[in-house]
């Protein structure tokens, strides 16, 4: 079961990086061109939160089923917390998601309950762009984090 969660959970991430993109972009061209606020924004915005919650859920049944999270809960935290790869999945890549995930979605809420057009299209940007660099910076690319595959198989 963990290796079949883990695989979706890998190969959703672009998922979520390609309809958050797309909603960026729909949200700032809308907002600088003072466009109307049609359905595809609403739709994309959608499909960006929609796409965040599936991933948040497919990583809250990672945690409890992880090697990571099960020593988490082993060890009440202590050795994982001296471990930089084991804090970083027990910790810091759940926190930082769980951020992502609440700024996506107060995005998606402002930006449908905003009554001017590009005031729709300036909330879903500002808030979709936080989510999306939250998303980007606590991704394991290896980087500044713990290296992992690009695509589980």
């Amino acid at each position: 079961m963990y290796s079949t969660v883990l695989l979706l959970h890998s190969w959703t991430r672009w998922l979520v990086l390609i309809f958050g993109l797309i909603a960026l972009f729909r949200a700032l061209s809308g907002w600088q061109g003072r466009k109307p606020y049609v359905g595809a924004d609403n739709g994309m915005g959608a499909a960006f939160v929609g796409s965040m919650h599936l991933q948040l859920l497919l990583g809250i049944i990672l945690y409890f089923i992880s090697p990571w999270g099960v020593k988490a809960f082993e060890t009440a935290g202590s050795a994982v917390m001296k471990d930089p790869t084991g804090r970083f999945f027990a910790v810091e890549h759940l926190v930082g998601m769980l951020l992502a995930v609440v700024a996506a979605q107060v995005g998606r809420t402002l930006s449908k309950k905003a009554s001017d057009p590009v005031l729709k299209h300036k909330k879903a940007f500002t808030w979709f762009a936080i989510a999306l660099v939250l998303v980007l910076l606590m991704i394991p690319w290896g980087i500044w984090n713990p290296a992992r595959p690009l695509f589980h198989t």
